[in-house]
C-alpha cells in the first residue's frame, strides 16, 4: 500500500491527533510541493514555533475548591464510561454542539429576547429544563475530554488548541443563552449591556490564555467552574418557578439582573484580572 502524504499530495490527505511535526517533515511528499505548501503555512507559523509542538507539554493548575473536590471526582467516575476507542476530540465537538444545539432552541423560542419580559409568551417550560441538563452535559464534557486524552494517551497540542478553541466561540452561546432567562423589557437587560457582557467573558478567556503564554502554566479561572454550575441551577429553578420569579426585587430594589451582571463583572475585575496579573508579574 503506497505510503500516505500528510500535505495530500498523494493518496487521501489525513490530519489525525498523533501527527507531529516530525512526521510531517519525513512525509512522502515531492519536494516541490511540499515546499509551495509549506510556504503557504509559514505566513502564519514560523519554524520556531512549529517545532515547538515537539517540544510542547499541557500544564495547568486548578485551584477551585468545587473542581477539586467536587467536579472532578466527579468527572474521573464519568470518564470510565467512556470507551477508549472514543476520541478525545469527538468528546470536546460533542459538548460543543450541546450550547450550540441549546442556543438555537432557545432562538426559536425567544428570538427577539422578549419572551420573558411581562405580557409576552414566555418560553415553556420543558425547554429551561433541557437547557439545564444540555448546559450541565456540554460542560461535564469539557472536563472529561482531556481526562478521556490522558487516559488513551493520545493527548497532542493540537488537541488542547481544538478544545480551546471551541470554548472561545463557546463563551458566545452560552452567554447569549443565558440572556433569555432575564430578556429584555423593563425588567430585563439592554442589548448594549448584553454586548458589554460578552465582551468580558471573552476578555476573561482571553486573560488567561494571555497568562498561559508568558507563564508557561494555564490558572483555570475559578469563574468558569462556578459559572457554569449556577447557569445550568438556574435554569431548572426558571423552569419550576417561572420567569416571573426574577422581575421581583432581590433586596433593597436590586433586581435579579442587577446581580447577574454585576457578578459577572466584578468576578472578571476582582478576581480574574488579579490574579492573572500577580501569577504573570511575580
Amino acid at each position: 500500500m503506497a505510503a500516505r502524504c500528510v500535505w495530500g499530495c498523494a493518496p487521501p490527505l489525513y490530519y489525525g491527533r498523533d501527527v507531529t511535526v516530525r512526521q510531517l517533515r519525513s512525509s512522502p511528499c515531492p519536494p516541490a510541493a511540499a515546499a509551495a505548501i509549506m510556504s503557504r503555512c509559514w505566513e502564519y507559523i514560523t519554524a520556531e514555533q512549529l517545532s515547538g509542538f515537539d517540544r510542547y507539554k499541557y500544564s495547568a493548575v486548578d485551584t477551585n475548591p468545587l473542581s477539586l473536590y467536587v467536579m472532578h471526582p466527579f468527572w474521573n467516575s464519568i470518564v470510565k464510561f467512556f470507551p477508549r476507542w472514543l476520541a478525545p476530540n469527538l468528546i470536546t465537538f460533542s459538548g460543543f454542539l450541546l450550547l450550540v444545539f441549546n442556543f438555537f432552541m432557545m432562538a426559536y423560542f425567544d428570538p427577539d429576547f422578549y419572551a420573558s419580559a411581562a405580557g409576552h409568551v414566555h418560553v415553556p417550560s420543558w425547554v429551561w429544563i433541557v437547557a439545564g441538563i444540555l448546559n450541565f452535559t456540554a460542560y461535564t464534557l469539557d472536563g472529561v475530554d482531556g481526562k478521556q486524552a490522558r487516559r488513551t494517551n493520545s493527548s497532542t497540542p493540537l488537541g488542547e488548541l481544538f478544545d480551546h478553541g471551541l470554548d472561545s466561540w463557546a463563551c458566545i452561546y452560552f452567554v447569549v443563552t443565558v440572556y433569555s432567562i432575564f430578556g429584555r423589557g423593563e425588567t430585563g437587560v439592554s442589548v448594549l449591556v448584553l454586548y458589554a457582557l460578552l465582551w468580558v467573558v471573552l476578555f476573561s478567556f482571553i486573560l488567561s490564555h494571555w497568562e498561559k503564554y508568558n507563564t508557561g502554566i494555564l490558572f483555570l479561572p475559578w469563574g468558569y467552574d462556578l459559572s457554569q454550575v449556577t447557569i445550568s441551577g438556574v435554569y431548572l429553578v426558571t423552569a419550576v418557578v417561572g420567569v416571573e420569579a426574577w422581575y421581583k426585587p432581590l433586596a433593597y430594589n436590586i433586581l435579579y439582573r442587577d446581580l447577574f451582571t454585576t457578578l459577572i463583572v466584578g468576578c472578571a475585575l476582582t478576581v480574574t484580572l488579579p490574579m492573572s496579573l500577580y501569577n504573570v508579574y511575580k
